[in-house]
């Protein structure tokens, strides 16, 4: 039940009322009278009697708990906070005179234009250009430029950044000059909030005895923020038919989650799995949504505004479904005409046709070549 929360002013007032009404003789409440001091006297112990209830509900509930409060509640059950995720993404180093090969080492710190957000070069073994002996970047003479991973260096969506804003080279790089972002970051997600923890406790006690779906789902959530699952039951990963195995599919945003994640979640679904049963994770299989149309700008708009504005939100549309979610040819009409800049759109192909792209439970929509001509 919600406490009746009374101020100072108002606990005065209801003592006064309440000694009128039950006096015999004239009482003197006036401004410095005796018995105006001893109400205002009381009612100050109670407005701090009221503030002790509530710094006692504040650490002992969690429905009204906040902050450290909460965590401190949360522990008593073996839970703990999410942490944030440090953004990621790719930045593009540069040289005006790519006349001899130069180093790029591992953890280069590069900032914003305002020096106010810091990351650092990752490591992406799959780059031509990994030197492992040299525990960096090798960029061959003659090579303008070359393209590798960042991470932010505080995690949180604070690295989420604009394309064109990663712009400094925060310590000297003999043979390299320029570096910035050609897209923006998108995936920095912020600790785990205050609501977002207690949804998932009732989650926890909802599936303490339990070995269910929603077990698994809870399982999977508690490995870290920004993932999304299906579970499928008494099929194999390549979809026969299996009484018993259940098919757990997960995707941290990227269509391809690292084997650290994907290990991750095996030993947390491992952990309220039925006895007898067995299972798989697995990452989705990707499905791309190549789109093809024509723009018609709007009044005060160029075309190649209008494309590229076009271009970028199906991008952004068709990586937003998540798995198991279509992709309808209707969405690329919606998408475009929500647009300022584009008046109407023509000849528009969603794989080559104009049928809505499907998918499994084990599949995700992502985008694919976009043509916006």
């Amino acid at each position: 039940m919600q406490l009746q929360l009374r101020t100072f002013t108002g606990l005065v007032s209801a003592a006064a009322a309440a000694v009128q009404g039950s006096a015999k003789q004239l009482i003197d409440l006036t401004v410095g009278s005796t018995l105006r001091a001893l109400l205002e006297a009381s009612a100050s112990v109670g407005l701090w009697m009221q503030w002790l209830i509530l710094q006692v509900l504040q650490m002992a509930r969690a429905a009204t708990s906040a902050g450290a409060d909460l965590d401190s509640w949360m522990a008593d059950f073996g839970l703990a906070r999410l942490p944030g995720v440090a953004a990621t993404g790719a930045v593009t180093f540069s040289r005006f005179t790519p006349t001899n090969a130069a180093l790029l080492p591992l953890g280069t710190p590069v900032k914003t234009a305002d020096a106010l957000l810091a990351f650092d070069v990752a490591q992406d073994a799959t780059n031509a250009t990994w030197n492992a002996a040299l525990n960096g970047y090798l960029i061959p003479a003659g090579q303008v430029s070359v393209t590798v991973p960042v991470v932010a260096g505080l995690a949180g969506s604070s690295g989420n950044v604009q394309a064109n804003t990663v712009t400094l080279i925060s310590a000297a790089i003999a043979g390299v000059d320029t570096v910035t972002n050609a897209l923006a970051f998108t995936n920095g997600i912020d600790a785990e909030t205050d609501a977002a923890l207690r949804a998932r406790f009732q989650n926890y006690i909802n599936t303490r005895a339990e070995a269910t779906p929603a077990a698994v789902g809870y399982a999977v959530q508690s490995v870290q923020q920004g993932l999304t699952w299906t579970v499928q039951e008494n099929v194999t990963s390549g979809g026969i038919y299996c009484p018993g195995n259940f098919v757990v599919t997960v995707d941290d945003g990227t269509g391809s989650p690292g084997t650290t994640v994907l290990a991750n979640v095996q030993a947390a679904v491992n952990a309220v799995r039925p006895v007898g049963s067995i299972f798989q994770v697995q990452g989705p299989s990707v499905v791309r949504a190549n789109i093809a149309l024509t723009v018609v700008e709007a009044h005060g708009t160029t075309h190649a505004q209008a494309a590229a504005a076009a271009g970028t939100a199906l991008t952004a549309a068709a990586d937003a479904g998540g798995m198991g979610v279509p992709f309808y040819y209707a969405q690329i009409f919606q998408v475009c005409l929500n647009l300022p800049g584009i008046a109407t759109v023509e000849s528009v192909t969603l794989n080559g046709g104009t049928a809505d792209l499907t998918v499994t439970a084990a599949q995700t929509v992502a985008a694919g070549t976009i043509t916006v001509s």
